[in-house]
């Protein structure tokens, strides 16, 4: 499941995964949020925890977040991750090299808003 936060910045999108998050949870709440924030703004910023409740990407969810991430690759200005999954964290370390990501462990959790929303 996907629920978006609020609280933060206006150009940044914030989301929380839990449970095992589904395709329907990207074209139903990921995308549409990415959607509307990206016509109102030039450039976002995400903010993306995973909880500790969090079990899965099924196979629809990743391949709904590859067809976002590069269909908008040029729109992303940085991305704070916060996770305890080694291969999650892996993979966003692997993408750096794209634009700016940053994975942080979930005690850091007030450290990667700080981050995602600074300068």
């Amino acid at each position: 499941m996907l629920t978006l936060l609020e609280g933060f910045p206006s150009n940044i999108l914030a989301v929380k995964a839990s449970g095992t998050v589904t395709q329907k949870d990207y074209n139903e709440v990921l995308i549409p949020a990415a959607d509307k924030l990206l016509a109102q703004e030039k450039k976002i910023r995400v903010y993306y925890e995973l909880g500790k409740d969090f079990v899965a990407f099924d196979a629809g969810a990743m391949w709904e977040d590859c067809k976002l991430g590069f269909e908008y690759l040029t729109r992303w200005d940085r991305a704070a991750v916060v996770t305890d999954v080694e291969w999650i964290k892996w993979t966003m370390n692997a993408f750096r090299f794209l634009f700016p990501i940053r994975v942080f462990s979930s005690t850091e959790a007030a450290q990667a808003q700080a981050w995602i929303s600074g300068d």
